[in-house]
């Protein structure tokens, strides 16, 4: 299964996640932002490349939508809030939470 998280800038969350996941036997990872000083940009070869799409807010839901109107990922929004710093225990535990009921189906 190939996941792609997404934030903002790609700088704390979604590299977070990106990096958590990525020995999980079975899953593939990579990460991106929606902005358009984000470490990595997210790219219509990012979207056709994953199976799940996840978003940590729905503003980046929308800006998917608005990105790439022609592409229809299967797009999950995670709910987390811009206010966590990159590996910080908190983050991961909050991921661990709510992407691992997503990589049983």
């Amino acid at each position: 299964m190939n996941l792609l998280f997404i934030c903002s800038r790609n700088r704390l969350r979604s590299p977070t996640a990106e990096a958590v996941f990525a020995n999980v036997q079975g899953i593939q990872t990579r990460s991106a932002g929606t902005a358009k000083d984000a470490e990595y940009r997210v790219g219509q070869d990012d979207l056709e490349w994953a199976d799940l799409v996840l978003v940590m807010e729905q503003r980046h839901a929308k800006q998917l939508r608005e990105l790439f109107p022609k592409l229809e990922p299967r797009v999950i929004v995670l709910g987390i809030p811009d206010q966590y710093g990159f590996m910080q225990p908190e983050l991961i535990a909050l991921l661990e939470q709510k992407v691992t009921p997503f990589l049983l189906i």
